[in-house]
Protein backbone atom coordinates (compact mmCIF):
# COMPACT_ATOMS: atom_id res chain seq x y z
CA UNK A 1 0.00 0.00 0.00
CA UNK A 2 1.47 3.54 -0.91
CA UNK A 3 1.94 6.70 1.50
CA UNK A 4 -0.48 9.22 1.48
CA UNK A 5 0.76 12.94 3.03
CA UNK A 6 -2.12 14.15 5.42
CA UNK A 7 -3.10 16.49 8.06
CA UNK A 8 -6.14 16.23 9.88
CA UNK A 9 -7.11 19.36 12.38
CA UNK A 10 -7.97 18.77 16.13
CA UNK A 11 -11.31 20.20 15.71
CA UNK A 12 -12.17 17.97 12.68
CA UNK A 13 -11.36 15.00 14.15
CA UNK A 14 -13.11 16.46 17.25
CA UNK A 15 -16.15 17.20 15.36
CA UNK A 16 -15.91 13.54 13.74
CA UNK A 17 -16.09 12.28 17.01
CA UNK A 18 -19.30 14.01 17.94
CA UNK A 19 -21.32 13.59 14.96
CA UNK A 20 -23.59 11.15 14.97
CA UNK A 21 -22.20 9.73 11.51
CA UNK A 22 -19.03 10.51 8.97
CA UNK A 23 -19.31 10.33 5.66
CA UNK A 24 -16.00 10.33 4.16
CA UNK A 25 -15.36 11.04 0.09
CA UNK A 26 -12.74 8.77 -0.82
CA UNK A 27 -10.19 6.19 0.49
CA UNK A 28 -7.42 9.08 0.79
CA UNK A 29 -9.84 10.32 3.52
CA UNK A 30 -10.58 6.78 5.05
CA UNK A 31 -7.06 6.62 5.51
CA UNK A 32 -6.39 10.24 6.99
CA UNK A 33 -9.38 9.92 9.54
CA UNK A 34 -8.87 6.81 10.76
CA UNK A 35 -4.78 7.09 11.07
CA UNK A 36 -5.68 10.42 12.80
CA UNK A 37 -8.29 8.88 15.56
CA UNK A 38 -5.11 6.34 16.27
CA UNK A 39 -2.79 9.33 17.66
CA UNK A 40 -1.22 10.49 13.84
CA UNK A 41 -3.16 13.63 13.10
CA UNK A 42 -0.61 14.82 10.36
CA UNK A 43 2.52 13.21 8.46
CA UNK A 44 2.01 10.01 6.06
CA UNK A 45 -0.16 7.14 6.41
CA UNK A 46 0.92 4.11 5.40
CA UNK A 47 -2.43 2.43 7.18
CA UNK A 48 -2.97 -0.48 5.46
CA UNK A 49 -6.93 -1.13 5.59
CA UNK A 50 -8.35 -4.59 5.24
CA UNK A 51 -10.12 -7.18 7.10
CA UNK A 52 -10.25 -7.16 10.15
CA UNK A 53 -10.21 -3.36 10.98
CA UNK A 54 -11.93 -1.71 13.11
CA UNK A 55 -13.00 1.57 11.94
CA UNK A 56 -13.20 4.36 14.60
CA UNK A 57 -14.31 7.24 12.92
CA UNK A 58 -16.11 6.62 9.43
CA UNK A 59 -19.29 5.26 8.73
CA UNK A 60 -20.04 6.31 5.31
CA UNK A 61 -17.88 6.13 2.37
CA UNK A 62 -18.15 8.17 -1.28
CA UNK A 63 -15.68 6.01 -3.79
CA UNK A 64 -15.30 5.33 -7.21
CA UNK A 65 -15.83 1.50 -8.22
CA UNK A 66 -11.56 0.15 -7.92
CA UNK A 67 -9.99 -2.72 -10.10
CA UNK A 68 -9.96 -5.96 -9.13
CA UNK A 69 -7.10 -7.34 -6.76
CA UNK A 70 -5.76 -3.70 -5.89
CA UNK A 71 -5.24 -2.76 -1.96
CA UNK A 72 -8.27 0.03 -2.17
CA UNK A 73 -10.95 -3.07 -3.41
CA UNK A 74 -9.31 -4.81 0.14
CA UNK A 75 -10.07 -1.55 2.02
CA UNK A 76 -13.99 -1.26 0.71
CA UNK A 77 -14.26 -4.86 1.30
CA UNK A 78 -12.97 -3.98 5.05
CA UNK A 79 -15.71 -1.01 5.25
CA UNK A 80 -18.66 -2.77 3.76
CA UNK A 81 -17.99 -6.41 3.75
CA UNK A 82 -17.15 -8.58 0.98
CA UNK A 83 -19.48 -10.37 0.16
CA UNK A 84 -21.73 -6.90 -0.21
CA UNK A 85 -18.83 -5.24 -2.23
CA UNK A 86 -19.44 -9.10 -4.48
CA UNK A 87 -22.96 -7.60 -4.91
CA UNK A 88 -22.15 -4.34 -6.16
CA UNK A 89 -19.60 -5.23 -8.40
CA UNK A 90 -21.69 -7.78 -9.77
CA UNK A 91 -24.42 -5.44 -10.98
CA UNK A 92 -21.48 -2.79 -11.68
CA UNK A 93 -20.41 -5.05 -14.47
CA UNK A 94 -24.07 -6.01 -15.39
CA UNK A 95 -24.99 -2.57 -15.89
CA UNK A 96 -21.59 -1.66 -17.92
CA UNK A 97 -20.16 0.45 -15.34
CA UNK A 98 -16.86 2.41 -15.35
CA UNK A 99 -13.97 1.72 -13.16
CA UNK A 100 -10.88 3.40 -11.69
CA UNK A 101 -10.08 7.28 -11.24
CA UNK A 102 -12.95 8.52 -13.80
CA UNK A 103 -15.34 5.81 -12.91
CA UNK A 104 -18.56 5.71 -11.54
CA UNK A 105 -18.77 6.02 -7.69
CA UNK A 106 -20.77 4.28 -4.73
CA UNK A 107 -22.24 5.20 -1.33
CA UNK A 108 -21.59 2.24 1.15
CA UNK A 109 -22.47 2.14 4.61
CA UNK A 110 -20.00 0.33 6.98
CA UNK A 111 -20.62 -2.65 7.77
CA UNK A 112 -21.28 -3.96 11.82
Amino acid sequence: MHSEAYDVPAATLDACRAADRVLAVGTTTVRALESAARGAPSGRTELFIRRPFEFEVVDLLLTNFHLPQSTLLMLVSAFAGSERIREAYDEAIRSNYRFYSYGDAMLLQRSR
